[in-house]
């Protein structure tokens, strides 16, 4: 486990500050007066994810490889933090969902209907916790593994 520890803490920290973000995006109003607005600017939480990473490797690089790293272990390292965020995800996506902002589903079923992109029933099946756990954990490791494939070739170092 100790060997993992960066990776760990790393993938703790991701989770934290997709929260955060979360909440960011709750009182700037992305998930009800402003909804129209959310799909565009919850993708800007890619830059953060990315930094997130590169942070990340960085501090794999500086603390477990003695300042080098080549590609294979930036990318298995990026793999592991991918692997914590992926087991940490159903619990962020509660706790968003439950805490952070509960009318979220409500609200954005509500928008999607009123402005004729889906019909009430397509958007009660998408817009529930149930399909955004689901969702989100399919997603985390695609995009983590992209992301650790992209990031390890820029924090590598001989």
């Amino acid at each position: 486990m100790k060997k993992f520890a960066i990776e760990i803490k790393w993938a703790i920290l991701f989770a934290v500050i997709s929260l955060v973000w979360m909440l960011g995006e709750r009182v700037a109003g992305l998930h009800d007066e402003n909804i129209e607005h959310h799909a565009v600017f919850t993708n800007f939480f890619m830059v953060v994810a990315i930094a997130v990473y590169v942070v990340a490797l960085l501090d794999k690089r500086k603390n477990s490889f003695g300042g080098k790293m080549n590609w294979i272990q930036g990318f298995i390292s990026g793999l592991i933090i991918t692997l914590g965020v992926t087991i940490l995800t159903p619990l962020t996506q509660y706790i968003t969902s439950t805490l952070i902002t509960p009318d979220y589903f409500a609200n954005m079923i509500a928008y999607t209907v009123e402005s004729g992109q889906k019909t009430l029933e397509e958007a009660e099946a998408y817009f529930n916790l149930k399909s955004y756990m689901i969702q989100s954990t399919v997603f985390a490791p695609v995009a983590g593994l992209i992301t650790s494939a992209i990031v390890a070739i820029f924090t590598r170092k001989k």
